[in-house]
């Protein structure tokens, strides 16, 4: 008998995640083939170690501080044990009643099944992020335009052993994903709307993920300032030569202070933007040769079913 191991991190989720997890064990009656398990990873949320003492399929990590949901999903596929991995959110949103879908796909021969909305209920922000992290996956980790990346998604238990691989501390489930296979597909299903809270992602925090996604997996941002500063010494060149040819031909040069001024102001502002990039890459080497961990456990309370 398979084993479907879901994931969830939990991030002030006390409201809502007993009814998630109410809903899997609902589900998964329904399949017989399948045994499951339930990992809750405790990102900041403090009811997840209640709710393993009453379900046997609960097993629950407490993580030492709040380390990010991509370090608490690294953290939950560590400790699962399952054939099938199926990871979700913890606020009811992510349909719990439909993951028959993904695994339906998992065994025709995908590696990975990601669920995919017709009709996002989310907030205008959150789309706005949701879009930005679209585009970036496709221009730096070239992912193909027609698929849609979630947080919704079931992987084979070799996929999710390729990526535990990965041990440095700015983890991207996404970008782990695309590297390592491209037997990937969608899932249409449906998205409700919230019922309690909101989103856990500020601007500071998608920033974040967006950062980590292009510059952990991704030396694209690198070639980028590379093309750029070419360019600019390009538009120098010409411009210099411009002057030259006036000078000799009409006996003019260009005046003004403010003019140049700008142009100093610009070049510039791109040198230091440019750097700044260089350095974020520079920063995160030497967090990694540093150790820094990707997540602390506390406390690990397996499933008393085993």
């Amino acid at each position: 008998m398979k084993t479907v191991s879901f994931v969830i991190p939990c991030y002030r989720s006390a409201k809502t995640i007993g009814a998630v997890t109410a809903e899997i064990g609902a589900a998964m009656a329904a399949f017989k083939q399948y045994d499951y398990e339930i990992v809750l990873v405790n990102d900041c949320s403090p009811d997840i170690c209640a709710l393993a003492k009453e379900d046997p399929h609960i097993a629950a990590v407490d993580l030492a501080k709040n380390f990010g949901q991509h370090a608490a999903l690294m953290c939950g596929m560590r400790r699962s044990r399952g054939d099938f991995v199926v990871c979700l959110d913890d606020d009811g949103q992510t349909p719990a009643d439909e993951v028959g879908k993904l695994l339906e796909k998992l065994e025709e021969g995908f590696d990975v099944a990601y669920a995919s909305y017709a009709d996002k209920q989310e907030s205008g922000f959150r789309q706005f992020g949701s879009n930005v992290n679209r585009r970036m996956t496709e221009i730096m980790l070239s992912k193909p335009r027609e698929l849609e990346l979630t947080s919704y998604f079931a992987a084979r238990r070799f996929l999710v052993d390729e990526m535990l691989r990965y041990e440095h501390c700015y983890p991207y489930v996404m970008g782990l994903v695309l590297r390592s296979t491209k037997r990937i597909c969608n899932v249409p299903v449906h998205h409700r709307a919230r019922e309690e809270g909101r989103s856990g992602y500020t601007l500071s925090k998608l920033l974040g993920l967006w950062m980590n996604g292009f510059t952990s997996f991704s030396v694209k941002p690198l070639r980028i300032a590379t093309y750029t500063g070419a360019a600019i010494a390009l538009i120098g060149f010409l411009y210099a030569l411009i002057i030259v040819i006036r000078f000799f031909t009409v006996h003019l040069a260009p005046m003004g202070w403010s003019s140049t001024t700008a142009l100093i102001l610009i070049v510039g502002g791109v040198n230091l933007l440019l750097l700044g990039l260089v350095g974020e890459y520079v920063g995160r080497i030497f967090m990694c040769v540093n150790a820094t961990p990707q997540y602390v456990e506390r406390e690990y309370r397996p499933a008393a079913k085993t």
